[in-house]
């Protein structure tokens, strides 16, 4: 037998979404381009063994014996080489089929072995790279090795009982017909093992394929997915800023606004400081939205940017106390360490709590308290105005409680705490906890001493 070189496959192509695809995995049916490079390969082999059958004769080479009739050889010739049609399709009956054709063939002294035996080679190859039943396909490739090994032997034995062979010019140390048989023994066994281990790495390469073809489109998914997710979480930052540098100062405009025009005939003077307080706070609000709007188109810049923390408290308060509201702001315990992050977080929970007064409460006055503890901080923000008053908008967050979801999910993104409801004694409260590791390093919100108005 001589060996002959496979044909390189086709990367295989990938189950499409749906398509069964078990564990053990399973390899998919050959494409059609797969198969027409197999029909090619059957013809070309048929036709190769049908011309080493005319050389054979040509040569009067007849190493089996004296050979059958020409249509017979012809046949057995095409036989042995057109089931590889059907290699990569039907790995099993292709390698039985050539399997008995091969020996029924060498039984009948057909003098072609040199395509028969690459046809052999490729068809045990196919099935090992191919076969859907590993189980199966091992069982086949090792009875066929087997089979072919039983048939060596006795046509060997046959071979020594039906004529003496004779060996001119043996010296070796081995004798003649035992040299002989270990050589054929190796030559086959290195010949099938070849084609059995082939066919195994194919299989297993084209199973690692797939399984990076699978990993690659999970991280595709992945990707886009977290590229939506960064999509919407900047819509969410750029909301909620919008909000909150827009609704506090338009909230105060609107206060001041309603009172200059109450008093506009009455008390002129009243009514310019009014107007005045809006013109302040529009700059205010201007200024806010140009550096805001500076920071988000800064790719690599955050929240932080803005410059806002606890220790701007008391300037935001100013516009509570322009719009006519008594303020309270009390600070107890001594200012932590802290990432600037909590306290932006901690400066845009007074500010929401503060415009929701000042737009809903109908409140007088305004508490507002922030609280160093060992391990968190506390910001909280009362009002004595209607119980409930704003509590609509957190029942309600499509209808314009956009201001308590942005409190929440900034809260919520520092591991804190939220409370907001109406209060037993009347008025309604906002209170929020930000936990503060030991090891957190950041800014010191150093927050003026005790202030009111």
């Amino acid at each position: 037998m001589t060996a002959a070189r496979a044909p390189d496959d086709d990367v295989p192509r990938t189950p499409a979404p749906g398509d069964d695809c078990p564990d053990p995995w399973v390899r998919a049916e050959p494409t059609p381009r797969q198969r027409r490079r197999d029909l090619y390969l059957g013809l070309s082999m048929a036709a190769a063994a049908l011309l080493s059958v005319i050389l054979s004769n040509s040569m009067g080479s007849f190493p089996l014996g004296p050979p059958p009739s020409w249509p017979e050889q012809l046949g057995w010739a095409v036989a042995v080489g057109l089931p590889l049609v059907w290699r990569r399709s039907r790995p099993e009956l292709c390698t039985l089929v050539i399997a008995v054709v091969f020996i029924a063939a060498q039984a009948r002294s057909s003098p072609e072995t040199l395509a028969s035996s690459a046809a052999l080679f490729v068809a045990i190859y196919s099935l090992g790279a191919w076969g859907r039943n590993r189980r199966l396909a091992a069982q086949i490739r090792i009875g066929v090795i087997a089979a072919m090994f039983g048939w060596l032997a006795l046509s060997a034995t046959i071979s020594v009982l039906s004529s003496e062979p004779e060996f001119v010019g043996a010296a070796g140390p081995l004798p003649p017909f035992l040299a002989v048989a270990i050589t054929s023994i190796l030559f086959n066994l290195a010949f099938f093992l070849l084609a059995y281990l082939l066919g195994n790495s194919t299989w297993t390469s084209a199973r690692r394929q797939h399984l990076l073809e699978v990993q690659a489109e999970a991280l595709r998914q992945s990707r886009a997915e977290n590229a939506e997710r960064a999509v919407t979480q900047e819509r969410v930052r750029i909301a909620r800023e919008l909000h909150d540098v827009v609704a506090h100062h338009v909230s105060v405009m609107g206060v001041q606004a309603s009172a200059s025009r109450r008093v506009m005939d009455k008390d002129p003077a009243k009514a310019k400081t009014a107007l005045a307080a809006v013109e302040q706070s529009a700059r205010t609000a201007v200024d806010e939205l140009r550096r805001m709007l500076g920071v988000l188109r800064d790719a690599g810049a955050t929240d932080q940017a803005l410059g806002y923390g606890l220790d701007q408290v008391d300037s935001l308060l100013q516009g509570a106390r322009d719009a006519g509201l008594t303020v309270e702001y009390k600070i107890f315990g001594e200012p932590l360490p802290m990432p600037e992050s909590v306290s932006l977080a901690g400066y845009r929970v007074v500010q929401e709590a503060v415009t929701n007064t000042i737009k809903h409460a109908r409140a007088s006055a305004v508490d507002v308290r922030v609280r160093y503890l060992r391990r968190e901080v506390e910001v909280e923000v009362t009002d004595d105005g209607r119980t409930g008053a704003v509590a609509v908008p957190a029942q309600r967050p499509s209808a314009g409680g956009l201001g308590l979801i942005g409190m929440r999910e900034r809260v919520a993104a520092h591991d804190g705490s939220l409370e907001v409801g109406a209060r037993t004694g009347g008025g309604f409260r906002v209170r929020a906890r930000f936990p503060i590791a030991p090891a957190d390093l950041g800014t010191v919100s150093t927050s003026a001493a005790t202030a009111s108005a």
